[in-house]
């Protein structure tokens, strides 16, 4: 055996050896990517859930939210705030989903689910009167979305039952 030929016989075994370690490589690069998205949508879900806790958690802040999912700008200055609060928070939250829906990490039925509370709290006028306030904490793309849903103009129905008139005056 000459050189060439050995050359040539290491040459295939490298080959042999590097190809399957590439493709393991790969799945374990796309099993690492998989999970990750699956715990930043979990996550996502944690937080979710902290949120809307506030709501029954506090008389006095589902009052606010109340009073300013129908007119935002008519809140005082620190319903505002706290209102403002929440909302980036939610619409946070609402990003990061939309995210993970445009890159397939999200199933379809879910973000279905999604943009169906979208467009239900962007039905309501406060809502929309504080997006105006702070459409621009939020990347254009996902920025264009919730100005296409306003834009549909969807009819209000989470709160469409609730009598604002009857919030006890502890809670005001």
């Amino acid at each position: 055996m000459n050189w060439e030929m050995l050359a040539a016989v290491g040459q295939l075994a490298a080959v042999l050896i590097g190809i399957p370690s590439i493709i393991y490589l790969a799945f374990q690069i796309r099993a690492q990517t998989k999970e990750r998205r699956r715990l930043a949508a979990n996550a996502l879900t944690v937080q979710w859930g902290d949120l809307t806790n506030s709501l029954h958690h506090s008389g006095e802040f589902s009052a606010i939210y109340l009073r300013g999912m129908q007119f935002f700008n008519d809140l005082d200055s620190v319903s505002k705030l706290r209102f403002s609060a929440f909302f980036f928070t939610f619409f946070q939250n609402f990003q990061g989903m939309y995210f993970f829906h445009r890159d397939r990490a999200l199933s379809p039925s879910l973000w279905a689910q999604i943009e169906r509370t979208m467009k239900d709290l962007l039905g309501y006028p406060g809502t929309r009167q504080w997006w105006e306030t702070r459409r621009h904490w939020y990347t254009d793309e996902f920025a264009c979305l919730v100005d296409e849903i306003i834009a549909k103009g969807s009819e209000p129905k989470a709160y469409a039952t609730y009598n604002l008139e009857n919030i006890p005056e502890r809670d005001r």
